[in-house]
């Protein structure tokens, strides 16, 4: 899907939201109607077909894209107001009626997705089952062997697309008290599965085999708010099962053929011969018209392999799970299939999410500029382009900004993100033809940033924010005028100037005017109201204050804060209050409405985490940075190092583990990003590909011992680098023409 998202009225209720694809369950909306949308969005049809809608199955990869003559300098023409899929007549669940995710194994490659319990039977209950498009395939998949069920003995993710399970089946002909028949099954997210009986028996074993199928070809949203529908009536389809609906149909092919087929019941039968320490094997094939195209079967990937190592071995499967996640999450811009770009997350998130994507993509840029060019050129295809006040901002949805603040517009955080993702891609050597292709967007951000700053210089926001200065928003405009600024200059383009000076103005009122004074030292006001009243609460979106962008030589920008008050916040970060001893928590312990479940009210993100630990790091303030990258290290090995979206912000105690959110995202793009970034953090790397320069700028307290990356890229050529333990940054392996600096 490309990441068009049609407006909508006012934000959907709760049981709304849940039918909804692009929807997070705890909150995330489509774009009010005050949002122009894109020229290029089809009108939504009255039975929830539109783009963002689950109860049409899209997932990124499909739908429609943008249309010749769409984009920049053609007025978008408006769209209707659209009242949420049609049949959302029922009361609908709740949020807290979500299938719980987080005991599941999710094996992911989109458009492919897998969602199964540990005990390895696909029941239909909650959300098991294969997906592709965001439709659901195949909801039950049962195995029995001589007429039992086997008993599970163990399940667990191999890789980011593939879980194994193990099972084994006691019969009456077993000699003893030891099963004798062991059950493999390898569950593959693009769509099949191997299961394998092998037999320990010393004598010949003739076993009736049945495996039952069933679907209710229902679409994502539909299976999470609990409106799937009954399974659909199966035909026998050549060596399988096949199953319609309008619009849609799903066929389970089997190897070898089964002996028999049950359509009323959709039972494959075989009577499989064991020969004494033989084995059998059955695949199973779920496929439909469309095709899936997954972008990791492509030869030259975004994302290459990288690895790290060592005095911690936990460095090395934390980069790996991270990496496997997010190639798992790319998708291609289905008009454009050359251009991939990361999926927030699984199975909420499949969905067009602009913010999170160039997030992800920033995050990946020590591996390659490649995954960075795609998803800017996705992105960019969807700037607005009409509207004096509209023209250059990128759609994106709303979402929940926890207990005390409105919600905030993703579209606007994409805005932002454009320029600085695109100046820093130049550091690490995206090719200037490159740029100087997706340089027109970027402008067009930065017109749209310095034609909708208020009076009192801060950019406010559309929607229920408006009138309200959130702190975080403006310390993403801060650094995109910033890093626009220089990004201008050196290509040769005007604005430069008009950049740099309201920047300059912003960091002057910031600092004046968002900072309240109290005994304790003093915090940022999360937000300012447009009478110059200050919103308190102390959360993870202050960590972003932090991350100030990178200039040419190695430099970091200016940030909004002074010394001293950037000291202040590096304390109340790395306090108790907002460190869990697992991460940082999205709300302050101390603050009202703190909840440790909480999704920006006290709950860990792991992408805030990961934000913090550079920013304190590159600050300086290494003990609270340390502390963080420990304590985030420590879930990740909690979690088999695949981490998820969030979880709970409660108190880390000797005898405690991180507890897992029910509904969190795993994996989600920019968790599985933020393994990259904790490590490159280490090393500091400070790339100026133009300049022929990289400096190393590493945490010098080499928390984590001495620690090695490699697979790396900068300027386009391989890059290794070391760390001490002594914390001494040294370049192994470098592009002859980079000189080392800072």
């Amino acid at each position: 899907m490309p990441f068009n998202v049609p407006p909508r009225a006012d934000p959907p209720s709760r049981a709304d939201a849940l039918s909804r694809a692009e929807v997070l369950p705890w909150g995330d909306v489509s774009p009010r109607a005050d949002v122009p949308p894109r020229g290029n969005v089809p009108p939504r049809p009255p039975a929830g077909d539109g783009p963002a809608s689950p109860g049409t199955g899209r997932a990124p990869g499909s739908g429609s894209g943008p249309r010749p003559g769409a984009g920049p300098g053609r007025r978008p023409a408006p769209a209707p107001r659209a009242s949420g899929p049609a049949g959302n007549t029922g009361p609908g669940p709740g949020f807290g009626e979500l299938p719980p995710l987080h005991a599941a194994l999710i094996s992911v490659a989109l458009p492919g997705l897998v969602v199964s319990a540990e005990h390895g039977q696909l029941t239909g209950h909650g959300l098991e089952g294969f997906y592709r498009h965001g439709r659901r395939l195949l909801a039950r998949c049962q195995l029995k062997v001589a007429g039992r069920e086997p008993i599970a003995l163990q399940g667990r993710p191999i890789s980011a697309d593939r879980a194994r399970f193990f099972a084994v089946v006691r019969t009456p002909a077993d000699s003893g008290p030891d099963p004798e028949i062991t059950i493999e099954r390898l569950r593959q997210a693009e769509g099949s599965e191997r299961i394998t009986l092998r037999s320990s028996s010393p004598r010949p074993l003739r076993l009736p085999v049945e495996i039952a199928l069933g679907t209710d070809l229902a679409d994502l949203g539909a299976v999470a708010a609990g409106r799937a529908g009954p399974e659909l009536p199966g035909s026998v389809h050549a060596s399988g099962m096949r199953w319609t609906a309008p619009g849609a149909h799903a066929v389970v092919s089997a190897h070898p053929p089964p002996a028999d087929a049950l359509a009323s019941a959709g039972v494959l039968r075989w009577d499989v011969e064991l020969p004494p320490g033989g084995s059998y094997t059955i695949e199973l094939r779920i496929r439909t018209d469309r095709p899936a195209r997954p972008p990791g079967q492509t030869a030259s990937h975004p994302l290459p392999q990288a690895e790290a190592e060592g005095d911690d071995p936990r460095v090395g499967p934390l980069l790996q799970s991270g990496l496997d996640d997010l190639r798992a999450l790319l998708v291609r811009d289905p008009d454009h299939p050359a251009d991939m770009y990361a999926a927030a997350g699984v199975p909420w998130r499949t969905g067009p999410a602009p913010a999170e994507a160039l997030w992800a993509a920033r995050m990946a840029l020590p591996l390659s500029t490649r995954l960075a060019a795609t998803t800017l050129r996705a992105v960019s295809r969807t700037q607005l382009a009409g509207g004096e006040r509209e023209f250059g901002r990128i759609p994106g949805p709303l979402r929940d900004a926890g207990p005390h603040l409105p919600p905030s517009c993703t579209g606007v955080e994409a805005t932002l993100a454009f320029p600085v993702v695109l100046a820093e891609a130049r550091r690490w050597g995206l090719a200037e033809s490159e740029v100087a292709e997706l340089l027109p967007t970027a402008e067009r951000c930065l017109r749209w940033l310095r034609a909708c700053a208020g009076d009192d210089g801060y950019l406010g926001e559309p929607g229920p924010a408006a009138g309200l200065a959130r702190a975080e928003t403006q310390a993403h405009a801060h650094r995109a005028a910033v890093l626009g600024a220089e990004l201008l200059r050196e290509c040769g383009r005007p604005g430069a100037e008009e950049c740099a000076a309201w920047a300059a103005g912003l960091r002057e009122r910031f600092r004046e005017e968002f900072w309240i004074e109290d005994l304790a030292g003093g915090r940022p006001a999360a937000a300012r109201t447009a009478d110059g009243r200050h919103l308190p609460s102390l959360g993870a979106g202050a960590a972003h204050l932090l991350d100030t962008g990178l200039l040419g030589a190695g430099r970091l920008a200016p940030g909004l804060l002074d010394k001293v008050q950037t000291e202040q916040l590096a304390r109340l970060l790395g306090g108790p209050a907002m460190d869990s001893g697992w991460g940082l928590r999205g709300l302050g312990a101390k603050e009202p409405g703190y909840n440790p479940f909480g999704h920006r009210a006290g709950a860990v993100r792991v992408y805030d985490t990961a934000v913090a630990v550079a920013g304190l790091a590159a600050a300086g303030y290494e003990k609270e940075a340390s502390a963080l990258l420990r304590g985030l290290l420590d879930a990740a090995e909690a979690f088999g190092y695949r981490l998820p979206e969030m979880y709970a912000g409660e108190q880390r105690t000797a005898d405690s583990a991180p507890l897992p959110h029910p509904a969190a995202c795993r994996p989600a793009a920019v968790a599985a990003a933020s393994a990259l970034q904790l490590l490159t953090t280490l090393a500091g790397i400070r790339p100026d590909a133009p300049a022929g320069t990289v400096a190393l700028c590493p945490v010098r307290s080499a928390p984590l011992g001495a620690v090695r990356l490699s697979g790396l890229s900068v300027a386009g050529e391989p890059f290794a680098v070391r760390v001490s333990r002594l914390g001494v940054g040294m370049v192994e392996q470098a592009a002859g023409r980079l000189q080392l600096g800072g």
